[in-house]
């Protein structure tokens, strides 16, 4: 998948979302879509990881700490 795809979904995803505000400004944009990306992003890493923390971290590009902490905020720790 090409950086060019995934930006079309995230355009395509907020055009939808101004739509459904009919109008109405919206609030907390930025935390509201880090949010609705993060999950399922931790998730699918985490799947393809088979659930190896170090290894999702590595390949997210990010501290093995930090992703236990995102993986705790979003209650996806399996024990």
């Amino acid at each position: 998948m090409s950086q060019n795809l995934i930006d079309d979904c995230v355009r395509h995803t907020l055009d939808r979302y101004f739509q459904d505000l009919g109008g109405e400004d919206p609030c907390g944009l930025h935390e509201l879509m880090v949010r609705s990306v993060e999950r399922p992003l931790l998730e699918h890493v985490m799947d393809r990881a088979d659930g190896n923390q170090s290894l999702a971290a590595q390949w997210l590009g990010i501290n093995r700490n930090t992703l236990r902490r995102k993986l705790l905020e979003h209650g996806l720790t399996g024990s």
